[in-house]
């Protein structure tokens, strides 16, 4: 049986999508993963067939387009971003159709909604994975909203409604244009495919612990909150030699580092005064560049040691606590890693993360980018590391760690095919 998956984003994004597809492949699958084709090696490492998708993910992450992206703090800027990557995704409809070909079912990301409509073509199962809670329920708000004012339960069903028609119109108009250029017509009941996604034939999978957000009451029997879809990055890595001195010359450092996101012309300052926050607090650090939110400097004090990357899943465990963007996968790293989190938000979904965090009691109040100080860092810094923080840090990285959330989304997702 053949599963193709169609995911796209940062590397952060396309690693919960090789976890699923390397425990569908322990099941008997065969599966073909279409992403970035910068990502072509670091996919056929795990030994999944690759489909590329034409693009620079990295160009666009570091133009103009990708940093209004990562400046955007409220669901307006969501918005007006999104709009923005629509004339981008059009040119993915082809390289994600021609990676549907003779398949026996297809899961497809939320941006790539085309999944949904090829399978319907083909008469074939759709799986919609999605990478965080996004089916609607009066609970709590769409991610987007998460840290706006509360404003009751028929709001936060809005917000779900508001936000899946943000990500539908991103890709739908795509769909549509490919669609009628290939086949002279649009797909056949073209509609937002999310709320089809609900049955045991056509279910949701969702990546996300229900230890930090519990399944709600309201999701239809086909939605599962599987558990974090976690890569073990570790396997045939080997630390360099110099990082293992660092981390075995004294107390466990405190990460820093921001992904794919950050801002490259203030990478300087912003080193800088996480250096200075960090003595202030009178901790080590280990800080990640990163894509360009960090720069090396000449010259660091000997408590710091900088690397461009390194496996959270090696990593985490090993730090005192973790100061990062908030981005999905990295939260989900952070928190079963069962040391306290520092969320820094820069946009989009970041700030509900920091929240969820506090709210969870196993970080404190998170600091939005624009917000960030030495002083502040290094208050934030002390807070993670008190007793109360650090005991309900490690008590949740124990409840995530004993979740098997590819294992439950595999499970799901074999049972529709029967």
């Amino acid at each position: 049986m053949l599963i193709t998956i169609l995911a796209g984003g940062s590397r952060g994004d396309t690693q919960p999508y090789i976890a699923l597809g390397l425990a569908l492949k322990k099941q008997g699958c065969s599966i073909r993963l279409a992403t970035h084709e910068y990502f072509e090696t670091f996919v056929r490492g795990y030994g999944l067939d690759f489909h590329p998708i034409r693009g620079d993910v990295t160009a666009v992450a570091s133009g103009e387009m990708g940093r209004e992206a990562a400046q955007a703090d409220n669901p307006l800027k969501v918005l007006l971003s999104f709009n923005k990557l629509k004339a981008l995704v059009f040119d993915l409809q082809k390289d994600f159709y021609e990676a549907c070909a003779g398949s026996d079912a297809i899961i497809y990301h939320p941006g790539a909604t085309i999944g949904f409509f090829a399978a319907q073509q083909m008469k074939i199962p759709s799986i919609f994975g999605a990478p965080f809670p996004m089916s609607p329920t009066r609970e709590f708000p769409a991610l987007i909203f998460y840290n706006a004012p509360r404003l009751g339960k028929t709001y936060n069903l809005m917000t779900h409604r508001i936000f899946e028609q943000i990500m539908w119109q991103t890709s739908g108009s795509a769909v549509k244009d490919f669609w009628k250029k290939e086949f002279g017509h649009s797909p056949d009941n073209f509609v937002s495919p999310y709320g089809k996604q609900t049955t045991h034939q056509l279910p949701t999978v969702i990546s996300c612990s229900n230890h930090v957000f519990a399944k709600p009451a309201d999701w239809p029997e086909g939605v599962h909150n599987t558990g974090y879809w976690f890569l073990d990055e570790e396997a045939g890595w080997t630390p360099p030699a110099d990082l293992v001195d660092y981390l075995q010359k004294g107390e466990p450092p405190v990460y820093v580092g921001f992904g794919s996101v950050g801002d490259s012309t203030q990478a300087k300052k912003t080193t800088k005064m996480v250096i200075e926050a960090l003595q202030s607090s009178g901790q080590r650090g280990l800080l990640a560049t990163g894509w360009g939110g960090m720069s090396r400097l000449n010259q660091l004090p000997e408590s710091i040691f900088m690397v461009e990357s390194a496996p959270h899943s090696w990593l985490f465990p090993r730090m005192k606590a973790v100061v990062h963007h908030g981005g999905a996968g990295t939260t989900a790293a952070g928190l079963r890693s069962g040391v306290p989190s520092i969320i820094i938000p820069h946009a989009n979904d970041q700030f509900a993360w920091g929240r969820r965090v506090y709210e969870l009691g196993v970080g404190p109040k998170p600091i939005p980018r624009k917000k960030l100080s030495t002083e502040n860092l290094s208050d934030a810094v002390n807070a993670a590391l008190t007793d109360e923080v650090q005991v309900k840090a490690r008590e949740l990285g124990k409840k995530v760690q004993a979740e098997d959330g590819v294992g439950n989304a595999a499970k799901v997702i074999l049972d529709c095919l029967k």
